[in-house]
């Protein structure tokens, strides 16, 4: 077993200093991530399903065209590729849970084929 404090976690000085607490491939990543004032991941998509807690202070999340002011202690999940993003005014500390990790097509190459065309 293995286990985190999470407010004892530190994160490396900088700008948004994500910490990967856990990966293990064809299982999930647990990702911790620290916003500071004024910070945000801007307009992305992943390949996994995501869902995102927020750990400590307040964000602002988009998708599509919802728009949610979150404090903490809410909790997200985002499909796989669904287009989203995250702000904070005031700074935030989140934890990212990526499944199944990593998702198909997360990495270039790995692309399935279609119409009998292969994916370059």
């Amino acid at each position: 077993m293995r286990h985190w404090r999470l407010p004892d976690v530190k994160t490396p000085n900088g700008a948004r200093s994500p910490v990967v607490l856990h990966s293990k491939e064809g299982s999930a990543r647990a990702v911790l991530i620290e916003l500071h004032p004024g910070e945000a991941l801007g307009h992305h998509r992943v390949k996994e399903s995501a869902l995102l807690l927020v750990l400590d202070g307040r964000v602002r999340i988009e998708a599509g065209d919802e728009s949610v002011d979150a404090e903490s202690q809410m909790l997200f999940h985002f499909d796989p590729d669904e287009e989203h993003s995250v702000t904070s005014e005031a700074g935030a500390r989140l934890l990212l849970l990526l499944a199944p990790w990593p998702g198909e097509g997360h990495y270039r190459g790995d692309r399935p084929e279609r119409s009998g065309v292969s994916a370059s």
